[in-house]
């Protein structure tokens, strides 16, 4: 042990700061009545030291420790009132991690000593635990975050008009992949790997966009159902320990220059809502054994419970000032320190909750539109929870952007073969101004979407009617029932070769139309290679062959499909038109040829009437877009049979290239302004119209 000398300290940073002779810590709590700091030995089992922190300054706690230095693992004990009844739930029993902790060390066990309550007494969590929870927690490690080398490392910047998200999740993706190391494998260390850098850059996806990696303690005990997914997070500052080989955070940044080398940008996905501590009923681990009445919204009548709006147990209570410094300054350490290039912030609503409502002047939207630092990264919203009001979809500030779900549905359903949907398609094919619209947003705004991680696969949307979620164990209670699915004919795998064949016709021509969407697409990882998890939609829990990504099943039938979604992207890029900021006006595009910049035909020739718009039977449409020199012709079959269709009869002299077939069905030998062709069924063609 060395020699420590202690001092008062200072209140600011939060969390434990490294100089060159010491380290600072500094704990916020406004309901304790003392704090302990515990030191313990490099493997965390063993305590070495405890100090009470002397001062008490603004409501928070600090002192310095001469002599400690960066490595040294410790936590934290806060007394006061247990009173759970009024909100207050303080227990020095229990070992508690610094919220600000840059590294964690050691399991999370499963013990009835990390609860702050009798888990046998019949009271519950009104009654109070003895047991010391410190063998059975991870502990927080100090972190002196100088010691790595960026090498002059330049974020892509990707101009977001020019973004194809892809998400993925760090163990599952790389778990499997015969070209990771075994002992990479499953960490930010497997995804640095050259193999899979160069993979996603010949792709042509520009932003990795990250579940959870913020340390949620994937590894459970036996019997315990896996947090995969890691939408329980512990801390916003750690990274999660099983995602780190040698527990060496460099791993991330070194996995983000790597990225960055590639041209390729890295966005978290941050669970900022609630935390893995669960309802009144959870374990206190951290914020509810600081300060429950501050880190949670407390149920208005009774304190006792918490107020929800996320369906995890608790709402994180971002109206506190100290606890909205928390989530600011994990999302700026994230950016300066770890380099990121943006975030995903999971049911944003519950983020901008003011008395339980939504509010666009919330503390969280205010201070992300004012942060110097936040305002040059993205930001996208998951523009929902699921509390009264959480539907925000197109409230969200300017300058952000929202998963669009309403874009998800309609196109399902089009490609589902569904009736009355062209009108709706047809407004989230342009950008969804009527969403975004009206409060002045740009075009990429909409986070366009067929499949993300929580619902099935692409590949499962065209092989199940029904979800399969039996081994969550929870018979098959979990997950949604609205999955605008359709399966061909069977439910699940099949060797009928029309059956097969009309699936792989239905899920070319709904990536087709997400590519050829007007606002930012996000592909979810594997769909390109027709990954299934079996009709599964909810594989939270599944750690195994239902989450990964099986590489070795990759056949030639996945590789040629792996070959048309890259050839779709860089479509995409080459034609030029997706890069526009603005929405359409339907007036006369920036041209010599007097043509609208956006118009809407049907297979007789002409423009959408109104009367066009609500035919009930309608199942095709097509959009015509000119910018400058350029014009494009897109047309959306998603009728069973071929479909003749009247191209428009506009400058004759112009040539008519194909630059898509989704079908590889199309047949014609010339193609020109007024000349009638057969659209095959369930396809999309895109036109190039030029001199």
């Amino acid at each position: 042990m060395p020699d420590i000398r202690v001092w008062e300290g200072r209140a600011y940073p939060l969390g434990a700061t490294v100089d060159e002779w010491g380290v600072n810590f500094a704990l916020f709590s406004a309901g304790a009545t003392k704090v302990e700091l515990c030191l313990f030995d490099k493997s965390g089992v063993k305590e070495t030291a405890r100090y009470e922190l002397p001062v008490r300054e603004n409501n928070i706690w600090h002192i310095y420790l001469e002599g400690v230095t960066p490595g040294q693992v410790y936590g934290y004990r806060v007394y006061g009132p247990y009173e759970p009844a009024k909100g207050r739930r303080f227990n020095p029993n229990k070992l508690l991690i610094d919220p600000y902790a840059k590294k964690l060390i050691g399991r999370l066990i499963w013990h009835k000593a990390i609860f702050g309550y009798d888990t046998e007494s019949p009271d519950k969590d009104l009654s109070f635990s003895t047991l010391d929870s410190a063998p059975y927690v991870p502990k927080s490690v100090v972190v002196d975050n100088g010691d790595f080398d960026w090498e002059g490392d330049v974020p892509p910047q990707v101009d977001p008009a020019k973004t194809v998200f892809y998400e993925l999740h760090v163990k599952g993706y790389t778990k499997l992949h015969p070209k990771v190391q075994d002992a990479k494998r499953g960490t930010f260390s497997g995804l640095a790997s050259r193999s899979v850098c160069g993979y996603l850059k010949w792709l042509g996806v520009t932003s990795v966009e990250l579940m959870p990696v913020n340390a949620f303690m994937a590894e459970r005990n036996a019997g315990l159902k896996d947090n995969f997914w890691g939408y329980e997070t512990l801390n916003f500052f750690a990274l999660e320990p099983s995602y780190m080989v040698s527990a060496d955070i460099n791993n991330f940044k070194k996995m983000v220059k790597r990225f960055h080398e590639s041209g390729l940008e890295v966005i978290l996905d941050m669970v900022y809502n609630h935390t893995l501590e669960g309802n009144h009923l959870g374990p206190t681990l951290c914020y509810r054994g600081i300060d429950n009445e501050s880190y949670y919204t407390l149920d208005g009548t009774n304190k006792r419970y918490y107020y929800d709006s996320t369906g995890c147990g608790a709402s994180f209570n971002l109206q506190n000032p100290y606890v909205l410094t928390l989530v600011m300054d994990s999302m700026r350490y994230m950016v300066e320190e770890m380099h990121v290039d943006g975030f995903r912030l999971d049911l944003a609503t519950s983020l901008a909750r003011v008395k339980q409502e939504f509010s666009q002047s919330s503390g969280f939207l205010m201070s992300l539109r004012q942060d110097e630092v936040l305002q040059l990264v993205k930001i996208a919203a998951e523009p929902w929870d699921v509390g009264i009001g959480g539907y925000q979809l197109g409230a969200f500030p300017p300058g952000s952007m929202e998963w669009n779900d309403r874009y998800r549905d309609v196109t399902r359903r089009f490609w589902r073969g569904d009736e009355r949907q062209v009108g709706e398609l047809a407004s989230r094919l342009s950008g969804s101004s009527d969403i975004f619209g009206p409060s002045r947003r740009t075009i990429w705004s909409t986070v366009n979407y067929l499949t993300v991680h929580d619902g099935m696969t692409l590949n499962d949307l065209v092989s199940y009617n029904h979800k399969h979620n039996y081994a969550n164990g929870e018979d098959n209670r979990d997950g949604t029932d609205a999955n605008w699915s359709y399966n061909s004919g069977v439910e699940g795998f099949t060797e009928n070769k029309e059956i097969t064949e009309n699936r792989k016709l239905r899920q070319r021509a709904m990536m087709s139309t997400l590519l050829l969407s007007f606002g930012t697409p996000i592909i979810r990882s594997g769909d390109e290679f027709l990954n299934t998890q079996f009709g599964n939609n909810n594989a939270y829990c599944q750690d195994n062959i239902i989450s990964y990504m099986v590489w070795d099943a990759i056949g030639n039938e996945e590789i040629a499909n792996v070959r048309f979604v890259k050839n779709l992207i860089r479509l995409r890029r080459k034609m030029g038109i997706f890069n526009r900021k603005g929405f359409f006006t339907g007036t006369a595009a920036d041209n010599k040829q007097g043509i609208k910049d956006l118009a809407w035909f049907t297979e007789k020739g002409s423009e959408f009437t109104s009367g066009d718009w609500y035919q009930i039977s309608r199942k095709s449409l097509s959009y015509m877009v000119a910018a400058r020199d350029k014009m494009f012709m897109v047309i959306l079959n998603a009728h069973a049979n071929n479909l003749k269709w009247k191209l428009p009869n506009i400058k004759k002299s112009y040539k008519w290239n194909l630059l898509l077939d989704s079908s590889g069905r199309f047949e014609a030998d010339d193609v020109a302004a007024g000349a009638e062709i057969w659209v095959p069924a369930w396809s999309v063609l895109c036109f190039e119209i030029k001199k």
